[in-house]
């Protein structure tokens, strides 16, 4: 059995594109695994949230990823803030972590550019408490992102730097986790790249049978194909592409054709898509609804979690504080 470490930033609600991209391979995962899930408020601080939307998007994810699939029983998922110990990996870390490479890193750069009026340490050091999250729990496979495959390997840098100055094996190298053929590439609804957040191009799990008409109905498409045979443009082969995901295969064969021979009705299309969208979301939705109003549910989830948590992080900062030379008197 591996372990196995993922976090999500509590940016808003759960997406189609976090749901049959990566969340669907992490309920797998939980059946053969040791997996850590954790909801990352900690790293979202560095853009200087409304304290009070950050917790309510604590909860919706916590929410959302229950209703999803995860199980507490099975995995352990909880809070970061829940669990204090990585905010003392991250010090202890912090000291072979050298300004120059920190400075390097792609996503620093990158918000420097973007919020240069909030360009804070927490940005600066987000790499090392990244790898504080991961290495506190010793996991061998680390399921990323291409953008934070950098940050991965920083991660990895950190543990062999450690193991080296103090002359151990302790901290194992992660090995990133793309979930390989398994992993679907969700797009967005205004005809190119991925679906997400920022992009406003998604459909979230909670959303109402309404909006994801609305939202269905007024995805790109194109003027519609002229010759036979012709291959099918990128804003309609990604309505294809959540058409695999969602409907039957017979219907998107029946298109298929419909756009080779010419006679597609983008109409009839998009009514399909958000029917078997919604038919597929009802059931995570109704879940979401039921755990939302069930405030003990979720204080024990998290209260469960953060004991599992903590008493795998204590054992590693127990033996990191050792082999520092942290010892008591």
């Amino acid at each position: 059995m591996k372990t196995v470490v993922s976090g999500i930033r509590p940016t808003g609600n759960l997406h189609l594109g976090n749901y049959f991209g990566a969340l669907k391979n992490f309920i797998k995962m939980q059946e053969t695994e040791r997996c850590f899930f954790f909801i990352a408020d900690y790293h979202s601080l560095t853009t200087h949230p409304d304290p009070k939307l950050l917790g309510t998007n604590v909860r919706n994810v916590l929410t959302e990823y229950l209703a999803a699939g995860l199980d507490p029983e099975k995995s352990t998922i909880f809070i970061q803030s829940d669990q204090p110990e990585v905010a003392e990996l991250s010090l202890l870390l912090s000291m072979h972590a050298y300004i120059g490479e920190l400075e390097r890193t792609a996503s620093f750069k990158d918000k420097m550019r973007k919020q240069p009026e909030n360009v804070n340490a927490g940005l600066l050091t987000y790499p090392i408490l990244m790898a504080a999250d991961i290495l506190i729990h010793r996991p061998d496979l680390v399921p990323v992102g291409k953008d934070q495959e950098q940050h991965l390997e920083m991660t990895r840098k950190y543990a062999r730097r450690f193991n080296s100055i103090y002359g151990v094996d302790f901290f194992p190298e992660p090995a990133a986790y793309n979930f390989g053929t398994e992993l679907v590439k969700i797009p967005g609804l205004d005809g190119s790249g991925k679906m997400g957040k920022s992009e406003g191009n998604g459909i979230y799990l909670a959303d109402t049978d309404e909006q994801i008409r609305k939202k269905v109905m007024r995805a790109t498409t194109d003027s519609g194909p002229t010759e036979m045979n012709s291959v099918v443009s990128e804003p309609v082969e990604n309505i294809f592409t959540l058409m695999n995901i969602v409907s039957e295969k017979s219907a998107v064969e029946s298109f298929r054709t419909d756009y080779a021979n010419c006679s597609i009705r983008y109409g009839d299309l998009k009514k399909q898509l958000s029917e078997d969208i919604i038919k597929s979301v009802a059931p995570i939705r109704e879940r979401i609804l039921e755990i939302k109003g069930n405030e003990k549910y979720l204080r024990d989830v998290t209260e469960f979690g953060a004991q599992k948590a903590r008493e795998s992080a204590r054992e590693t900062i127990k033996q990191v504080r050792e082999i520092m030379g942290l010892r008591k008197i």
